[in-house]
Order: C-alpha cells, then sequence, then structure tokens
C-alpha cells in the first residue's frame, strides 16, 4: 500500500510524534511505502487566488513546481494520511490550509479524478481543539469523492509529549495503533450519502448555470460524469 502523508508543521512536536507511531503499526500490519511532505517546507508560496487551476489550467499555476508533485502523490497514493496541530485562530496551521487551496479543483463540482474515488484518508491532530482542524479537512475530502475519511484526535493539555502522565501516553499510543490496524484492513465501502448528494447538486450547476462549450462543464462530459455517477 502506498500512503501520502502530509505534515501539517514543521514542528515536530505531540502531532509528528503520534504521526510517528500510527505509521510504525500501519506499517506493522503490512507493506508500506510512504511519500511524505512536510509543509510549508514542500509548498512554500501561497495560493495567489488566480483561479486558474479552476478553469483547468492547473499546469499553469503559478506554484505547479511545489503543486504538481503533490497532486501525483495524491493520484499515486492507495492511502492518505493529514496530521495536523489545532491553532486556536484557525483551527488548522496556515501551511495545511494553503495545501488545500492549491488543490481545491479536485473538488466534485469542478475536475473530479476518478483515482480519488476509490481512496480512503485518516486525519490525525493533536491540540485543545482538535475536532476543530479536523472537521474542514473531511469535509473538504468528501467534495472530493475519498470513498472514506477516518480520524482521531487528542485533546492534550501539554506541548510535550513526554511530559503527560505514563498512563495517558500508553493510552494514547494503544488508540493509535488500534486506529492504524483498522485503517489498513478498512475496505471500500458505498459513497458517502452527502458526497452523492455534492455530485447531484454539482451536476444541475454545471448544466444549468455553466453550460457548453465552457470549463468544467466540458470536461464532466468528456470524462461521461453526466451520464453516470463515477463513483
Amino acid at each position: 500500500m502506498i500512503v501520502a502523508v502530509f505534515h501539517g508543521s514543521p514542528r515536530k512536536g505531540n502531532t509528528y510524534f503520534a504521526t510517528k507511531i500510527f505509521m510504525d503499526e500501519l506499517s506493522n500490519s503490512g507493506d508500506v511505502q510512504y511519500v511524505e511532505f512536510f509543509l510549508p517546507e514542500a509548498l512554500p508560496a501561497f495560493c495567489t487566488g488566480c483561479t486558474l487551476c479552476l478553469s483547468g489550467l492547473q499546469t499553469k499555476c503559478p506554484n505547479a513546481e511545489y503543486v504538481s508533485p503533490i497532486l501525483e502523490a495524491i493520484l499515486h497514493a492507495d492511502a492518505l494520511i493529514f496530521a495536523t496541530p489545532h491553532y486556536g485562530a484557525c483551527s488548522m496551521p496556515g501551511a495545511m490550509k494553503n495545501l488545500f487551496d492549491h488543490i481545491d479543483f479536485l473538488v466534485l463540482n469542478v475536475s473530479p479524478r476518478s483515482e480519488i474515488f476509490a481512496k480512503k484518508a485518516f486525519v490525525l491532530s493533536t491540540g485543545a481543539g482538535s475536532t476543530a482542524a479536523i472537521k474542514p479537512i473531511k469535509r473538504f475530502l468528501k467534495h472530493c469523492g475519498v470513498n472514506r475519511v477516518y480520524s482521531r484526535g487528542f485533546r492534550l493539555l501539554t506541548n510535550k509529549w513526554d511530559k503527560m502522565s505514563k498512563t495517558k501516553q500508553v493510552r494514547c499510543e494503544n488508540l493509535l495503533r488500534r486506529s492504524a490496524r483498522a485503517f489498513y484492513f478498512a475496505k471500500r465501502k458505498a459513497p458517502y450519502l452527502s458526497s452523492v448528494l455534492f455530485y447531484h447538486m454539482s451536476k444541475f450547476i454545471l448544466k444549468r448555470f455553466v453550460g457548453e462549450g465552457n470549463y468544467p462543464y466540458e470536461l464532466w462530459k468528456e470524462k461521461g460524469y453526466f451520464k453516470k455517477r463515477p463513483f
């Protein structure tokens, strides 16, 4: 199994430590190969809002040199891991938000990719508001048509893993390893109802308000998305 891992912070703190435990148990479950991206190093430039990617010109993105290898890794991976700490101001670090800004064209109502529909993803977060960091990421992935999105958040009251009590460390590690094993063996399921509804809503909008000769209507037509739900 090929897994693309996105680390949302350069600070190798609690989230990084938790992710490494998760990855270790994932490797113990079978043959796993990782492609890791450390943000913002892997994507140091901000999205400029040029909207070229939303017009079908993804290769013309001013930051294509960074986005292209990330997109390739996402499309070729069997599974995705998004590891993000919780930041009080906006739930997730700006580097992680910047990643989603750059791949926003993957959502169903623009240019969905068939390679994504069979994938599973895991979102892992630590911090007092880990749920707030996880929720928007899960929503985005579902809107891209990812088959299953799992998550685990840890509300830790310290920024040092080893400062927690030994009992809590063991409890967190056991949860991480159990989650990793379940994720490894998770099978493809029927798509989320929310993804199906979003597909039909997108289909209606493209037919009613975009029309032939325009993007992404023509992409949908070429891919046959209007005739049959692609997932």
